[in-house]
């Protein structure tokens, strides 16, 4: 740990940046794999919803905790999608089933999930020690100012069962630093397809991977077009220098803004916190459901 975080178990001062990403890499998992589910597409799929790929139940699913919005406000809350695809999901996800229902539908499918993954260890007590620790620093998330998707899902009722307060509070963190990762890009000038170039330039993911952001050719050759004229990216779309401190400058940033919740936790709370993740991630990771390369650029930052 960095010297701004005490060292006896008191509260901490000031979370190291590489402990609050190391926290982020660890639970991120556990709320992301509700979007691969075979579970959760079973529970869309009753709503009605499209399953022959994840999207028509993607953004229904996460955009849910802002209630009957528009494309324009998802859009901007989700920042790296294309409008033209999130229009195409959002224009008809609330005439198939209302927030509420899909709300409702998101839980009972993480419950199935997470049955089948931790088997016995669901109604374990080292799940509810750690269910209590994630939900103590999501409930300390209580800044959510310039933070709609945390706001949002922060507002919503927590469940009873240890597990999906697991879930829960992983997945206020994880919007929180969503939220604060977008005011990062807006500092650093990048807008929602630079934001994907750039990344993708310092090996963050393959362009292909990216692609399914769903912005057209034209589109990120222009973005890469702004980044060169910025000296952020060379004539082959690799980053610059220059291109990979903004960069490191990004994820910096995001790290401060989302080590806030984490101080609700002493020292030993949040190495005790990380040891108790470690099985749970392993049996997210090892179900297979998560592709190998993502856009977050998990393992890559």
């Amino acid at each position: 740990m960095g010297d701004s975080v005490e060292q006896d178990g008191g509260m901490s001062a000031g979370m190291d940046a590489g402990r609050v990403r190391q926290l982020w890499h660890l639970l991120e998992p556990l709320h992301a794999v509700m979007y691969y589910a075979p579970e959760v597409f079973e529970e869309a799929a009753a709503l009605g919803y499209a399953t022959d790929e994840r999207w028509p139940s993607y953004f229904p699913f996460r955009a849910a905790p802002l209630g009957a919005v528009g494309p324009e406000s998802v859009a901007s809350a989700f920042y790296s999608f294309s409008p033209r695809m999130v229009a195409e999901h959002i224009e008809s996800a609330w005439k198939t089933a209302g927030p509420e229902a899909v709300l409702r539908a998101r839980v009972t499918g993480i419950d199935r999930l997470y049955r089948r993954l931790f088997g016995d260890r669901v109604d374990g007590p080292g799940l509810a020690e750690l269910a209590a620790l994630v939900r103590r620093a999501a409930a300390a998330a209580a800044d959510t100012a310039g933070r709609p998707l945390a706001a949002a899902n922060a507002a919503l009722e927590w469940p009873e069962a240890p597990h999906l307060r697991l879930w829960h509070a992983a997945t206020i963190l994880r919007e929180h630093r969503g939220d604060g990762h977008i005011a990062a890009l807006l500092v650093a000038g990048l807008d929602p397809v630079e934001s994907l170039v750039s990344f993708a330039a310092i090996g963050a993911a393959s362009v292909e991977r990216f692609e399914s952001r769903g912005w057209s050719a034209e589109e990120w050759e222009a973005a890469r077009e702004r980044l060169a004229t910025r000296g952020l990216v060379d004539e082959s779309g690799v980053a610059t220098d220059a291109g990979r401190a903004l960069r490191r400058k990004v994820e910096a940033d995001t790290d401060r803004l989302a080590a806030a919740p984490w101080q609700a936790l002493t020292v030993t709370e949040v190495d005790r916190l990380a040891e108790l993740l470690g099985d749970f991630w392993v049996a997210v990771l090892s179900s297979g459901l998560l592709p190998s390369e993502n856009t977050l650029g998990i393992g890559k930052v």
